[in-house]
Parts: C-alpha cells; structure tokens; sequence
C-alpha cells in the first residue's frame, strides 16, 4: 500500500513538472506574440550555448558564470541589468526537464525528496528579505572555504580507505539526519536568493554523510526547478528579458541536458565522487574568484 502511494506521489510530481513546462512555454509564446518579439533572432547561436551550458550544468558546473561569459563573447546580451532575467528564462525549462529526469532515473526516498525541496524553497522565500544586507563577498569566501575543505577531506577518505561503499543501498534520510538535511536545504534556499548554487554544497552534504550522493540529485535538480519556476513569471513580465537567442537556449539547453542525464545515469559510484570532488573544488574557486571582482 505504502509503495502504492509513494508511486501515485511520485507520478504527481512528474505530472506537475510537465505542467510547468508546458505553462512556461506558453507564457513565452504568448509574451513573444502580444510583444512582437522575434523569437528566432539568433536562434542558432543560442542554440549552442544552451546545450553546452546545460549539460555542464547537468553535471556540476552551474550556468550563470559560463552563460554570462558566452552572452559577453557573442555580444548577446549587451546589457549586464538583463542578465539574471535572461538567464532565468533561458534555463528554467531545461532545468525542470533535470528534475523531471533524475525523479525518474535515481531512486530516493519521498520523505527525504519532499521535505528537503519544500525547505530549499521556504529559505529562498525568507532569503529575499534575509539577506538583502548581507555582505555578498564575505558569504562567498565562507562557502568557498567550506566547499573547498569538504572536497579535500572526501580525497582523503578516497585515498585512505578507497574500498569504502556510499551507502548503495540508502535512498534517504532518516529521523535527526532527516532533520539536519532539511536544515541544511533550508539554508541553501536563502544563499540561491544570493546566486550562490545548490548543486555543489548538495553533492558534498550527502557525501559527507556516507551515502551514495546520485540521490542528492533529484533532490537539487527539484529545488532549482521550483524556485526558478517562481521567478521566471515575473521577469517575462518585467521587460528585463533579452529575448534574441532564447528560444534557442531553451531547446538546446533540453538537448544538452538530455545528453548529460545519459551520461550520469551510466556513471559508476567511484567515478561519481571524483566528479564531486572537482565539482566542489572548482565551485570553491570560482566563489574567491567572484568575491575578488570590486562591486
């Protein structure tokens, strides 16, 4: 009966991340038409920046910094106050095409799923009034030290004790680990509402707790889903979306998305946590780099 019901849940959300597809989409679609926009403007450019920065979003390496490099490169966007809408638009389909996967790919627990979604989203909710004073350097040297740190010490127990399993059989937290991870989510909710990426601190937080960390992917890739998904509405309406190439970004992002999903899903455990490893290392190092830029 329970895994009748966990299925039936489990299929509402998948139905409920369509949806947002769909109703997205459309949003776009209609928003082109009633403005006049000429949705396939550039379309082949954007083309090959979505499926190149979507599939390494896929795999660790977050979209805004390799999309802002590549919008300045092509001269796509030329004006930096339109890069967060653009981005958000441009990404949030083939985000929620990543949650949509790995839901149905890598098997966790509902409980664990739901709740730690459900407190990345709460935090980013309170986030938006929280840490509009906070100093945005000193945060990101902090996270950077800690992801950095977390990154060396899973090399450590790599080398010392390499044989050591991931907790194969674990598809969630339980009792006082539920708990802290839902902590932890909730916090990783307020520093998103900074630009400060959740698939980084995720992948190390599962890691550290010895279970097999694939299961912190639908986990993220839900979190990042929703909150975007709640944004993306208000910056369609707000006239700060460069809109030339984003048609093509929102296709090719889906294809590079699809692309890595395959190549994570044939990934073994030990090639996943060296993946982790530099995914965290090279998360660390961009947040030093980020917070040396004067403001």
């Amino acid at each position: 009966m329970e895994s009748m019901t966990n299925e039936f849940i489990l299929r509402l959300i998948q139905i409920f991340l369509v949806f947002l597809i769909i109703w997205i989409f459309g949003n776009i679609i209609l928003h082109a038409k009633k403005n006049k926009i000429n949705l396939k403007e550039r379309f082949w450019t954007g083309l090959w920046i979505g499926y190149l920065t979507d599939l390494l979003d896929t795999l660790g390496i977050g979209t805004f910094a390799t999309s802002t490099a590549l919008f300045k490169a092509t001269k796509l966007v030329k004006d930096d106050k339109q890069i967060p809408a653009t981005l958000s638009t441009a990404h949030v389909i083939p985000v929620l095409i990543e949650a949509l996967c790995f839901i149905t790919i890598v098997k966790v627990e509902l409980p664990t799923l739901l709740a730690m979604a459900t407190a990345s989203f709460v935090g980013a909710l309170v986030g938006t009034r929280l840490t509009k004073n906070w100093d945005t350097r000193h945060v990101q040297r902090a996270l950077g030290t800690l992801l950095i740190i977390a990154a060396l010490i899973m090399v450590y127990r790599m080398i010392a004790n390499p044989s050591a399993g991931m907790g194969d059989g674990v598809h969630g937290l339980h009792g006082i680990w539920l708990l802290v991870g839902i902590v932890f989510n909730f916090t990783i909710g307020i520093l998103m509402t900074m630009g400060l990426g959740n698939y980084a601190p995720e992948l190390i937080f599962f890691s550290m707790l010895g279970i097999n960390p694939s299961i912190a992917l639908p986990v993220m890739m839900l979190d990042a889903a929703v909150i975007m998904s709640a944004s993306t509405t208000e910056f369609i309406k707000s006239g700060r979306v460069n809109w030339p190439g984003v048609l093509g970004i929102i296709i090719g992002g889906s294809f590079g998305v699809l692309t890595a999903a395959f190549f994570l899903s044939q990934l073994d455990i030990n090639k996943f946590k060296i993946l982790i490893v530099f995914i965290a290392i090279f998360t660390g190092t961009s947040l030093f780099r980020s917070s040396a830029i004067k403001r």
